[in-house]
């Protein structure tokens, strides 16, 4: 019977007549045996196997070097060695898939920057492999957050003809010839002959279609990969990155809020009690300081500031940023990690932006300069959650895509939800990668997801 190094290290009893799979991470040779250190990636810790030389198939042991696939029979007993309760003693070796001494990731440290190089074979080290098992299981948290809570899962669009952001920094899907395409008699591309018969894009968002959705299931989510041409090449974008993006029909600003900031609240908790072993190693090797900011998180209510008192603490901070303070701009990261790290010296949410830096959808206030939009902002990271209550208002909704320039007939859809039995409503997105960050502490985006998109690599 095949079991995993994660189920032999947590056996209650010695087992017989179990195999254990996996890769070499470790060899050590003695006169009459071989201590080898497996691990199959489904936990941090390895396992120790002890391999007597009689053993079938130990002629193989010289060949399993670092990086080689093994397959072992045996008994699974109490080890004498300190710091490990288990060790598998072998009655049968195999060596299934041979890695020679040109193995990229001996037995020493390797950085963050050569590991990207090798992306296909990153996984195997602790500080990848960590963050996959703890990313696999941030996954199932969120669904389990809003599964609790009665949110229904939807499948939003991947193809899109709509830019939910109005930001233009969208990926074009085509079919057409990009050397000889069809023209119209004007001489512009003819979009019409294109696979869907007009211009089509990678989705920036769910979040349009997930508030039609809204407007008929109540609350409901979406959590899904989404792309943007931005060329950026800062530590916390990226070209293709999850986003969890709820919606909720009848509520507000508040509402959407006090949603956000339990979402984030139920993850860290989560990670604190479902991969501590992952987390010790990241608090041990990455930032030393993690687990005491993610139990201040799990544990202390968030602050809350009007974007407006936000500006007025900046700039009586006496701090010269690189990007200076001007009310009507989006915060900077650097102003969004002052305000967490050294101001309120917790996560912040802030809310209730000038309307000019944001989208056409959210809902305006009456003081006809801001909008109900709300960020969390979090140590170490900045922004992890954008959203806010939506303009559920049709001639104030009209307005403002007009404002905005947009082609009223291509959202005729979206306009229809204002038009026949609209509802006060909000939602937000958190961006998983974002969170990752967070919760892991690593300090660029390209080491939480295991194949980076961003500008020049793909």
């Amino acid at each position: 019977m095949r079991i995993k190094v994660k189920q032999a290290l947590a056996a209650e009893q010695p087992l017989k007549g179990v195999t254990v799979s996996g890769w070499v991470r470790t060899r050590r040779d003695a006169k009459d045996f071989s201590f080898v250190e497996i691990n199959d990636g489904s936990c941090f810790k390895n396992l120790q196997v002890v391999v007597d030389a009689a053993a079938p198939g130990a002629e193989h042991l010289k060949e399993a070097l670092t990086g080689s696939s093994v397959s072992v029979d045996g008994e699974l007993v109490p080890s004498p060695a300190k710091g490990q309760k288990w060790e598998l003693k072998a009655t049968a070796f195999r060596l299934l898939g041979r890695a020679d001494e040109t193995f990229p990731l001996q037995k020493k440290g390797h950085t963050v920057e050569f590991l990207r190089t090798i992306p296909h074979l990153r996984a195997r080290t602790n500080r990848l492999g960590s963050m996959m098992r703890v990313r696999s299981r941030m996954a199932i948290a969120v669904h389990e957050f809003f599964q609790q809570r009665g949110f229904a899962y939807v499948h939003t669009p991947i193809v899109t003809a709509s830019d939910c952001e109005g930001a233009g920094e969208l990926f074009r899907v085509t079919t057409l010839d990009p050397v000889a395409p069809p023209k119209t008699p004007e001489g512009k591309v003819d979009w019409s002959a294109d696979f869907f018969a007009k211009q089509s894009y990678l989705t920036v968002s769910g979040q349009l279609e997930g508030e039609t959705l809204a407007c008929a299931l109540g609350d409901v989510y979406t959590f899904g990969p989404t792309f943007r041409a931005e060329n950026s090449h800062t530590s916390r974008h990226a070209s293709e990155f999850w986003m969890i993006e709820p919606e909720m029909a009848f509520c507000d600003l508040e509402g959407d809020m006090r949603c956000a900031e339990e979402l984030v609240k139920y993850l860290v908790k989560t990670a604190l009690e479902q991969c501590s072993d992952e987390l010790d190693f990241f608090n041990a090797y990455v930032d030393k300081g993690l687990l005491e900011r993610l139990r201040f998180v799990a544990e202390r209510p968030f602050a809350r500031v009007t974007y407006t008192e936000a500006v007025e603490l900046l700039l009586k901070s006496g701090r010269k940023f690189e990007y200076p303070v001007v009310w009507g701009e989006n915060l900077q990261s650097e102003h969004e990690r002052y305000l967490t790290e050294e101001h309120f010296k917790c996560p912040v949410t802030v809310y209730d932006y000038p309307k000019s830096a944001k989208p056409f959808y959210m809902r305006q206030n009456d003081d006809g300069k801001t909008v109900a939009a709300m960020d969390v902002l979090v140590p170490g990271v900045g922004e992890i959650v954008g959203g806010s209550q939506r303009e559920e208002r049709l001639d104030r909704l009209v307005a403002a895509m007009q404002a905005h320039g947009l082609d009223l007939a291509s959202y005729g859809w979206y306009i229809d939800t204002r038009r026949f039995g609209s509802v006060p409503h909000a939602g937000f997105g958190l961006g998983f990668e974002r969170l990752l960050m967070f919760v892991t502490g690593e300090g660029n985006i390209r080491d939480v997801i295991a194949y980076p998109r961003t500008p020049g690599h793909a």
